[in-house]
């Protein structure tokens, strides 16, 4: 890897409801491992934001990427709880939130 390589930088959004339930342990777990989601991610890749939809049906999504953009985001993430079944409640609206989250 190049010293001056410009690192990689993604943003992990979760569910306001599995926010009341999940701590975000899994996703920091498999992302300093660099495993499930994570794993095409090499050690010049940064988590530059965690953050919540803003309530259903994600009407913070569009307004946290453009703002996290102007800080060079590459990617976004569905949060791990999110894409677990059984594990945590099911978030309401993730079939709309993959959709518009489809641009990113």
């Amino acid at each position: 890897m190049e010293e001056n390589a410009k690192p990689t930088k993604i943003a992990v959004v979760r569910c306001d409801i599995v926010s009341e339930t999940c701590p975000g342990v899994g996703c920091f777990k498999a992302f300093n491992e660099r495993r499930v989601h994570f794993e095409a991610y090499d050690e010049n890749t940064q988590v530059i934001a965690f953050f919540t939809f803003g309530g259903c049906s994600g009407r913070r999504v569009y307004r946290m990427v453009n703002a996290l953009k102007k800080h060079g985001l590459d990617a976004v993430h569905l949060s791990s709880c999110m894409l677990i079944d059984g594990t945590y409640p099911k978030c309401p609206n993730l079939d709309s939130i993959k959709k518009t989250m489809v641009q990113y």
